[in-house]
């Protein structure tokens, strides 16, 4: 299927394996270099739970976004959605965080390599990571390689790719065994009891260790959905399958390096945790263990892997760039191919946005941090577009060629845990996010009134509600208890909790009652189908 949302320069070469190793690369990046460290010292032992709830998290988002890129695969699939459902002014503003998610990845990686690199380059690599001028200039040199590698078209970038996760998989899946055979010190999980910091740490832990952020990598194949050779069969693989590696991976990690730290280096309790190589966590163990080799091994992983994730990074930012300009929501340059089918304005781009946010955020866990609530807050709107679309254009009318079962408990509940990640990310963190925002939407008002002489004309009816809820969720964050999101104290622990899943609930019903009624342009797109993708099949 080609539909005219996939550009007519986008070339369907991306197969099942490509698309999944996609993922799994977006997934296996800096998360596990540093992840299982940032989260025992926030949650200790209990960060094993962090990591399974964070997996359910983004599970049930991979649910979401199976059933709507298979019924309508499109590059940079993210932006297009909500304008299916509501229309284009709220594709314009989810797009800002789209963007704003994603162009900030690339950095964090480049980060976590120049963080590894100082342990055994100490005079090359600057210790502040970007936070001194030679830092960011060569964080800067870093960015620009991983955007240019993108030039060369889609199959070669997604062979590349699949070259990459082979070692990024092989190397942790060695680390976990070897660590827990040589180690083994299972009592850790006790000592100072499995969850030191309470349950307030293990949520912490999901949104600031860097948890999200190392999930939330399966989205690579719903961008590139548009290029695939078969939307239907290629992305549940991708998609689904992306995030149960991840999950098993990651809780692998967390245990391990759990039964690698020696108990004396525990004597201060998990959150000051510190020992030789803390910088390069994994190397370090692996030095202390006598595994002198498999230090060797990590070294070379710790610039592989944040750099194929940053490379795959920089592929999905630029097709979320093209089809801005696809789908009509800035201007037409932005879908610019060259004759590899490649968004060149995208990825220019994505390299200028990606070098700017190296400024305000110098460390690896504070861009983290941010990402992981941008990313949250533009991918809960896929619960909502599923509903919609499902009110609006019922199943039984509009066969989807992959229909999830359970639709309503599956997308509500996504949506409230997603909302409850945004939440736990802290009010600096979110403070900065939808400040960024409203600076940019009250620009965007007054654009559009110099240029049209009003504002009626916006499609208010399918995005009015994002005002309450950005608003709500800032507000929110501002009352929770200062021990866990650093705010007021208004509203205690854990009737918070409480507050923002009901929050959540009161958001979701006015969203979906505020879909377009006639979904012309999401209609046409499953009449489009050829008719053997008609037949629906359930998913979990």
């Amino acid at each position: 299927m080609q539909g005219e949302a996939s550009g007519p320069g986008l070339r369907r070469e991306a197969g099942a394996i490509g698309l999944l190793f996609a993922s799994v690369g977006g997934i296996v990046g800096s998360g596990w270099l540093f992840g299982p460290l940032n989260a025992a010292k926030i949650a200790g032992p209990a960060a094993l739970v962090a990591w399974v709830i964070g997996g359910v998290a983004v599970l049930l988002l991979s649910f979401v976004y199976a059933e709507l890129s298979t019924a309508f695969p499109r590059g940079g699939a993210v932006v297009a959605f909500p304008k299916l459902s509501h229309g284009t002014l709220i594709a314009m503003v989810m797009s800002w965080v789209v963007f704003f998610g994603y162009v900030t990845v690339a950095p964090a990686e480049v980060l976590a390599v120049m963080k590894y690199a100082h342990n055994y380059l100490p005079s090359a690599v600057p210790a502040q990571e970007a936070g001194s001028a030679r830092g960011f200039i060569e964080a800067t040199l870093l960015l620009a390689i991983f955007v240019a590698l993108n030039f060369y078209g889609i199959r070669w970038l997604l062979r590349f790719n699949t070259a990459i996760v082979w070692w990024k998989l092989a190397v942790p899946a060695l680390t976990v065994i070897l660590l827990i055979i040589v180690g083994h010190n299972f009592g850790n999980f006790a000592s100072h009891g499995f969850a030191p910091m309470g349950t307030k740490g293990v949520l912490t832990a999901v949104s600031t260790s860097g948890i999200v952020f190392s999930y939330l990598g399966f989205r690579q194949a719903v961008e590139l959905a548009g290029e695939s050779v078969d939307p239907r069969r290629n992305l549940p693989i991708a998609i689904v399958g992306s995030v149960v590696i991840g999950v098993v991976l990651y809780c692998g990690l967390q245990v391990a390096f759990l039964a690698a730290v020696a108990p004396k280096d525990l004597a201060a309790g998990w959150a000051k945790l510190s020992f030789a190589g803390v910088a390069g966590p994994f190397a370090g163990l692996a030095s202390l263990l006598g595994l002198g080799w498999l230090a060797v091994l990590l070294y070379i992983d710790s610039v592989v892997s944040p750099a194929g994730t940053g490379i795959i990074y920089s592929t999905t930012t630029a097709r979320v760039l093209y089809a801005m300009g696809k789908e009509g929501l800035m201007g037409s340059f932005l879908a610019t191919l060259n004759e590899n089918g490649v968004p060149v304005v995208g990825l220019f781009i994505t390299f200028v946005g990606g070098a700017l946010f190296l400024l305000p955020f110098s460390s690896w866990q504070k861009i983290v941090t941010f990402i992981s609530s941008a990313v949250v807050l533009s991918y809960g709107i896929g619960p909502i577009v599923l509903l919609t679309l499902r009110r609006t254009m019922p199943i039984g009318e509009h066969p989807r060629p992959l229909a999830i079962t359970a639709p309503w408990l599956i997308g509500g509940l996504s949506f409230i845990i997603s909302n409850l990640i945004i939440y736990w990310s802290g009010f600096s963190t979110d403070n900065w996010l939808f400040g960024l925002l409203a600076v940019l939407f009250v620009i965007y008002l007054l654009y559009e009134l110099v240029a049209t002489g009003g504002l009626r004309h916006l499609e208010w009816r399918g995005a009015w509600w994002l005002i309450p809820y950005f608003f709500g969720m800032w507000l929110l964050t501002f009352l929770g208890p200062k021990d866990l999101v650093g705010g007021a104290s208004v509203i205690p622990y854990p009737w918070d909790l409480l507050v923002v899943a009901g929050f959540s609930i009161v958001i979701m019903i006015l969203a979906v009652a505020s879909g377009i009624p006639d979904p012309e342009e999401a209609r046409a797109t499953i009449l489009a189908a050829e008719p053997e993708l008609l037949g629906p099949i359930s998913a979990p």
